[in-house]
């Protein structure tokens, strides 16, 4: 049974992984430095305080490191309000959804500003009840609460509320708090595909396929 659904941003419903891969050589390019190879990998699990404070050490940047962060930041902001482009498939699910009149809400650890500028740029953002954000709740997806917000406001049960994550830390942790889990594949998660293969309720390469989706959801 399926009452409402939960949407992760980045990695389900957007492409956006390409600017956090290589967001320190976007702020480099505009400065006229050419990146080292490899430098996506280097930050990418850094802060934006970290990759920031790389940037100046590495580079001989004469910048402090909340001038860099606020660089970082215009990149990503540009991206999202002028280039980030939908996963392919994702407006046939909404579409889906909305038709069958299953609400919907976004739940995410990324910034409501940028999530919002995109969502409405693709038009999209309609579909959507309402958006709860990891910064505004207090908590990150190790833990349920984004989840259980984003639950109340559907007014569904855990058991009859589907999470769509990319990410092996945020199934599991919706998983373990009830709801029922679909995992997205975005290349960016690899390294963990096997235990989100193992551990979500149903696995989705792509969001191609709908009906297939909707065949074995309504089973469970």
């Amino acid at each position: 049974m399926i009452k409402g659904v939960i949407f992760d941003v980045d990695g389900v419903l957007l492409n956006s992984m390409p600017v956090w891969e290589n967001l320190g050589e976007l702020y480099l390019d505009h400065l006229g430095i050419e990146a080292e190879k490899n430098l996506g990998e280097t930050l990418f699990e850094m802060s934006l305080e970290e990759a920031a404070d790389y940037l100046i050490s590495h580079y001989n940047l004469e910048k402090t490191v909340e001038e860099v962060v606020q660089g970082l930041n215009k990149e990503v902001e540009d991206y999202y309000a002028k280039r980030v482009p939908l996963k392919e498939g994702v407006r046939q699910y909404l579409e889906e959804f909305r038709e069958r009149k299953i609400p919907m809400v976004i739940a995410t650890t990324g910034d409501r500003k940028n999530a919002e500028a995109a969502l409405k740029r693709l038009k999209v953002f309609s579909y959507f009840e309402g958006i709860f954000t990891a910064s505004e709740i207090g908590s990150g997806k190790n833990q349920p609460d984004l989840y259980f917000a984003a639950a109340l406001q559907l007014d569904t049960d855990p058991g009859q509320t589907w999470v769509f994550e990319d990410a092996w830390h945020a199934i599991r942790t919706a998983k373990s708090a009830g709801f029922k889990t679909v995992a997205v594949y975005d290349k960016a998660n690899d390294k963990n595909l096997g235990q989100i293969w193992n551990h979500a309720d149903i696995y989705q390469p792509d969001l191609l396929n709908f009906n297939e989706f909707w065949s074995r959801a309504s089973e469970m």
